[in-house]
């Protein structure tokens, strides 16, 4: 056919059909564009709503907006210039949603909203409104992954360490650790970790009092329930290390135990301060309160599986009288002097902001520093053994010490006035007791504030005498405690 012909025998010209093609593209890429656009528009509208997701459901970590003083951030020169304060410290504080109800009430003792800052780590969102808290909560996250033979809390609570962190908040320098039943003395810690460098790597804490629980976890752990301190410089380490860390040591009773094989594999040992107290013992903690030794009092746990501090009162109410004392001068809680009275032959032992003993004998100074054994081991309830020396509590009511404890305490600017009570007790008493020691129903104490700064030098027990020439006065004693001279000596 012609046509067919024609149509077989004209040649193709490729330049034409290149040009065909190419008149394409412009709807071809327009149809590109709008595509990109409407995915673009599709991811932004997913990520707003992951975004918006995430805000809601990530609420639990945090149920009210941090206080200010955590959040802002000073300028870099003014942290470098300031010694360590309460606001360098981050708290860690191990909890369960389960327990912190009651628990609470001990962090209320030295809590204060408006200068510490932390959080307590709990498994789940507590069934109290926030306004009821004590102190703010974070959700632990991650820890259900790693196993254990013992305990999944023990994981969970080894971790706060590595949240905390985390977290990235400003100023810090040091995170301290305890559990929801620790009572931490702040104005302590800040001195005794005033002490150490935080740019260093330091893991300060102490041991157990009793000699079976160092020798099941070990002599050099700093035990969580009186707390521990991470320097900064450290804590950026422990972060990188300790999720592989708690798998390593999957076998491990406690998180204290965990958290201290983790910093012994970076190899930084423990700094002992003496004055975190797990109070592993049983029984009535008097003995070891009223001989407390020459270091400052930084933390009290287990005050749940001990008698109350003060006899007739509950626990909280015990504490509460402690802190009053402490309140005014905080660092001299505790601090023991003793001194002699040769023209009644009495031993004569002060514990400031606690309680005063005296003996109708005199005892040599060794003795009157070494505590009482009231209390039991931990685990077996025994009497001993223990990391320190005790002295038995004699069955003979006559050589048993006449006991007084602080019914209130006066601030008079730079110094105190402490009044201790008479305690009769239901225990028998003393048939040939001393008739001038059965007068003395109260006793005040007088003293200078202790600064500090004391603690940061060589410390030296503080010396203390009779006022008014010993002379008991309405029941009254009055007695001062001050500064040792340079060649005072308390002797027999």
């Amino acid at each position: 056919m012609p046509w067919e012909r024609k149509m077989t025998n004209t040649p193709i010209h490729e330049p034409s059909l290149k040009v065909s093609r190419f008149s394409l593209l412009p709807e071809k890429l327009g149809g590109v564009v709008v595509l990109l656009i409407r995915f673009g528009i599709l991811v932004c509208l997913v990520a707003s709503i992951s975004l918006a997701l995430h805000s809601t459901f990530s609420k639990p970590d945090r149920w009210f907006p941090l206080p200010e003083h955590i959040r802002t951030v000073p300028d870099a020169s003014v942290i470098d210039s300031v010694s360590t304060n309460i606001s360098h410290i981050l708290f860690g504080i191990a909890g369960s949603a389960n327990t912190w109800h009651d628990r609470s009430s001990y962090s209320m003792l030295w809590w204060k909203p408006d200068t510490t800052r932390g959080f307590v780590w709990l498994d789940k969102r507590p069934k109290i409104l926030h306004t009821d808290m004590s102190m703010p909560y974070q959700i632990s996250h991650g820890w259900a992954r790693f196993k254990y033979v013992h305990s999944a809390s023990a994981v969970r609570i080894a971790r706060i360490v590595y949240e905390s962190f985390k977290l990235g908040l400003p100023k810090v320098r040091w995170f301290v650790m305890g559990d929801d039943d620790t009572v931490f003395f702040t104005e302590n810690l800040v001195t005794v970790l005033g002490k150490y460098d935080h740019n260093q790597m330091y893991y300060i804490g102490a041991s157990s009092e009793s000699v079976e629980q160092n020798v099941m976890h070990s002599y050099n752990m700093a035990f969580g329930g009186g707390g521990f301190a991470i320097s900064y410089a450290l804590a950026a380490q422990l972060a990188k290390i300790m999720d592989g860390c708690l798998n390593r040591y999957f076998f491990f009773y406690g998180s204290d135990q965990r958290v201290w094989a983790c910093v012994h594999e970076i190899g930084v040992p423990l700094t002992r301060e003496g004055g975190f107290h797990q109070l592993d013992i049983r029984g009535n903690p008097y003995g070891f309160l009223a001989a407390h030794p020459l270091e400052p009092l930084v933390s009290l746990h287990h005050l749940d599986q001990l008698h109350p501090l003060f006899p007739n009162q509950t626990r909280i109410h015990s504490m509460k009288k402690l802190m009053s004392a402490y309140n005014i001068d905080p660092a001299r809680i505790v601090q023991q002097s003793f001194f002699y009275d040769h023209k009644r032959r009495w031993s004569i032992s002060i514990s400031w902001g606690y309680t005063i003993q005296i003996y109708t004998t005199l005892l040599i100074a060794a003795d009157l520093q070494m505590p009482l054994q009231t209390f039991k081991t931990w685990r077996s309830w025994k009497d001993g053994p223990f990391t320190f020396n005790t002295r038995p509590m004699s069955s003979d009511p006559c050589q048993q010490p006449a006991l007084f404890f602080l019914d209130n305490v006066t601030d008079v600017g730079s110094g105190s006035v402490t009044t201790y009570k008479r305690y009769e007790g239901k225990e028998a008493k003393c048939k040939r007791e001393d008739i001038n020691l059965v007068k003395v129903q109260k006793i005040n104490v007088s003293a200078l504030k202790l600064d500090p700064e004391y603690w940061k030098n060589v410390p030296r027990r503080q010396c203390c005498k009779l006022m008014d020439g010993g002379n008991i006065k309405d029941g009254s004693m009055h007695i001062r405690i001050r500064k040792c001279r340079l060649q005072e000596t308390i002797t027999i």
